[in-house]
């Protein structure tokens, strides 16, 4: 159909885990020739602005710089109320006088949605993860409202609603299921897919740069095989766990070892690095996990649909959050074992690898599910739901 050049405004979250997934749909939307904004806190402009969107300064509260957060659900759930609460002034300060022809925004970006119901604005969800499913509430949502704390933070959240201009001012409406949203994971990953309310919801699987060079990391040529180990964005202060890793890995005959530790881990923490081991704080996951043979990773949303994506065997090591759902999804699924933190001395980890690799059966399995989010459409199909939804003036259902 034809296209309209409009204006999208992104509203996310400073986190790069939750940023990094939607950066290429970002890319081709302003490819496509439309005026991308991108609300965020500047400690992430240069991913923002290396995607072609114009940045729209929204200081955050959230303890990105320190990567110090709770393990208590209810003092993170506040920390993101928090942040929405002294958020919204400023999306307001840019996008009263300058109001988007469509709002999307990261699951964790509440002040977009208070702002897009203000304005009477159409609004997406951009979820990085899995959405709710037909009995959510009762089976997941319900037993968080039971812990210490929670009563105290719904009524801060229900006050908030009342008075920011919000047309949904019901808690559990407001912070549930979104009218519309698109899912960039793996349709796979999601648990009871088959409760999730595709009338409101589309699985497109995880949005790559269609263009981009996958390049910048080479095989070495003596390499029968490749390992990447890498705990993603967050969780990268674990120095013993790398050990263990260098112990398990270090030196295995026909290996080598790609090992990311992220800029809280200082390399001298791990001793003598072996000469098939390469240590870096960051590396580009995706162009290795296309070259790699098996993939070490805390199973975080991303590095799962990155993994199902590449067709690789995994060791899911959980370290926080629903990684630990995300863990067992993929062991449920055929192609990871899953091996906790507590157990991941160098033995149990060899040995993990050593059944993955040897699995016959799981090779099978890895590429039904290799092909099966491939055909989801990823970036292309992505852009165009959000732009035939401009194309109308009431939006189709997603």
């Amino acid at each position: 159909m034809p296209r309209r050049r409009a204006h999208i405004a992104m509203v996310g979250v400073p986190v790069v885990s939750h940023v990094l997934p939607s950066l290429a749909l970002i890319r081709e939307l302003v490819a496509r020739g439309h005026r991308v904004t991108y609300a965020n806190d500047p400690f992430v402009a240069d991913r923002i602005e290396s995607a072609g969107a114009e940045l729209v300064p929204c200081t955050s509260t959230l303890p990105v710089a320190d990567n110090d957060w709770p393990a208590d659900p209810i003092a993170a759930a506040s920390l993101f109320l928090d942040d929405a609460i002294q958020a919204l002034p400023q999306l307001r300060a840019a996008y009263d006088a300058d109001p988007a022809d469509l709002y999307l925004y990261d699951i964790g970006a509440y002040a977009a949605r208070a702002l897009a119901e203000a304005q009477g604005r159409p609004l997406v969800q951009l979820s990085p993860t899995f959405v709710g499913w037909d009995g959510y509430q009762e089976e997941v949502a319900a037993h968080l409202r039971k812990l210490p704390g929670a009563d105290a933070y719904r009524d801060r959240f229900a006050r908030w609603l009342a008075d920011c201009g919000a047309t949904t001012t019901d808690v559990d409406t407001f912070s549930g299921p979104p009218a519309r949203a698109l899912a960039l994971i793996p349709r796979a990953m999601q648990p009871h897919a088959d409760r999730v309310d595709t009338d409101t919801v589309t699985f497109v699987g995880p949005c790559f740069d269609t263009r981009a060079d996958t390049g910048g990391w080479t095989r070495p040529a003596a390499a029968d095989r490749v390992l990447l180990i890498s705990l993603g964005s967050t969780y990268t202060r674990r120095p013993a766990f790398y050990r263990q890793c260098i112990a398990a890995f270090g030196d295995l005959p026909g290996w080598h070892v790609v090992l990311q530790i992220g800029k809280y881990t200082d390399i001298e923490e791990l001793g003598t690095i072996p000469s098939n081991v390469e240590v870096h704080p960051w590396v580009p996951q995706r162009a290795i996990l296309e070259q790699a043979d098996a993939f070490v990773t805390h199973a975080g949303m991303g590095g799962c649909g990155e993994g199902l994506l590449a067709g690789v065997p995994m060791i899911a090591v959980p370290q926080g959050a629903e990684q630990f759902m995300n863990a067992d999804r993929l062991v449920e699924l055929g192609v990871a074992r899953r091996v906790d933190t507590a157990d991941a001395t160098a033995e149990t980890l060899r040995a993990a690898l050593h059944d993955l690799v040897t699995d016959p059966e799981r090779i099978g399995r890895s590429q039904q599910l290799q092909a099966a989010a491939r055909t989801e459409g990823g970036t292309p199909r992505a852009a165009d739901i959000l732009e035939s939804m401009l194309a109308t003036a009431d939006g189709p259902a997603l």
